[in-house]
């Protein structure tokens, strides 16, 4: 879309430069000696040459051009609207003051090269130092704008106050699991949440899925963002924005983090390692639960129930309370019993928690 804005762009400015000076370039043909004779419509016909002219140029260097608007979108987004806001006033002031020297300026004799070039110079000068000004001082400013008296100690908290309530972005898993809720309930995760609004897409896409379990996981999670923005005191943004450039939503989440500067909240475990092969912060819900559930040692003895028989030969399966999984060596005829087995090792990753056992049956036999 932004490719086919700038061919447009580059076919209009064409057009209209072909518009003014196409009788002119055909007035100087028509007295050189190729003589091509008069042109009919000379304005008509430069406007259309000049726009097939540069739309062909704009095919070559579209394309760059596209990539630094991206570019310069990205570092605008990032830059606080304060920030921004007093730079502006600042440059305004600037240009204002240059205006006001150069009236008594031009009384001054005309001096060639010096008298055209010299209000751009100064122009551009005082601009940027006004910006400078206004986005250095945006605090004092702030502080005289309001009439507030605020110590540099409280200022410092602010900034504090403010690093900590950065944005913490949503993924589609991490919703349909529902955990968060709990989570922010609790007051354990601060700041922002932001949901994008390429993932409210995905999820009303699962939500009207044809398979009933799909439709179902979509509609939970479509039903817990109702529970936080309506029951919990938690402050919610919803992202419009998109990245048309991008195709996959975890690809989106890791550059909406990037421009926001925030974080990722998910339980997927390849979007957890992508996040940390490109730099970006996230939080996985696994972790946090692995962290939060109570410590297994090897030689600890734990009395379970041996539910099903396990991927190896002989081993059979069976769960705690919180649903981690216990590996039992040599379990599978204690299938349906309830038994006392000895812990021989614990494997803890991002993915989950899995405890390896063995019948204590076993250890006195032997």
């Amino acid at each position: 879309m932004m490719k086919r804005f700038v061919q447009l762009a580059f076919a209009l400015v064409g057009a209209s430069a072909g518009y003014y000076l196409g009788p002119k370039i055909f007035g100087v043909l028509l007295r050189s000696p190729l003589n091509l004779g008069e042109v009919p419509a000379p304005n008509l016909v430069g406007a259309i040459l000049g726009a097939i002219i540069l739309f062909v140029v704009a095919m070559w260097v579209a394309d760059p051009i596209v990539s630094w608007i991206k570019w310069v979108e990205e570092r605008l987004v990032k830059i606080p609207a304060a920030d921004g806001l007093f730079g502006a006033l600042g440059l305004i002031f600037g240009l204002i003051i240059a205006f006001l020297i150069q009236q008594p300026l031009s009384q001054l004799p005309n001096i060639p090269g010096v008298s055209r070039t010299l209000p751009f110079v100064l122009s551009g000068f005082l601009g940027y130092i006004g910006f400078r000004l206004g986005y250095k001082k945006r605090d004092e400013l702030i502080t005289i704008f309001t009439l507030g008296r605020q110590s540099r100690e409280k200022a410092r908290q602010k900034e504090k106050q403010a690093a900590i309530q950065e944005h913490k972005i949503l993924d589609t898993s991490v919703i349909i699991d529902g955990r968060i809720a709990d989570i922010c309930r609790t007051g354990f995760l601060e700041g922002t949440l932001v949901i994008p609004g390429f993932v409210l897409e995905e999820l009303q896409h699962i939500a009207d899925s044809s398979d009933l379990l799909k439709r179902n996981r979509g509609r939970r999670g479509l039903d817990i963002l109702n529970k936080i923005q309506k029951e919990l005191d938690v402050k919610v943004m919803i992202y419009e924005g998109d990245f048309e450039d991008i195709q996959e939503v975890d690809s989106k989440l890791v550059k909406l983090a990037k421009v926001l500067g925030g974080k990722v909240v998910t339980n997927d475990f390849n979007l957890n390692k992508v996040c940390e092969l490109q730099g970006v912060k996230v939080l996985n819900i696994n972790d946090l639960a692995n962290a939060v559930k109570p410590v297994v040692l090897p030689g600890e003895e734990i009395h379970v129930q041996v539910i099903k028989d396990g991927k190896e030969h002989g081993q059979g399966v069976a769960y705690l309370d919180d649903g981690t999984m216990i590996v039992i060596e040599g379990g599978r005829e204690f299938i349906g019993d309830e038994i006392d087995v000895l812990v021989t090792s614990v494997l803890q990753t991002s993915a989950g928690r899995m405890i390896f056992a063995k019948p204590k049956l076993l250890e006195r036999a032997l």
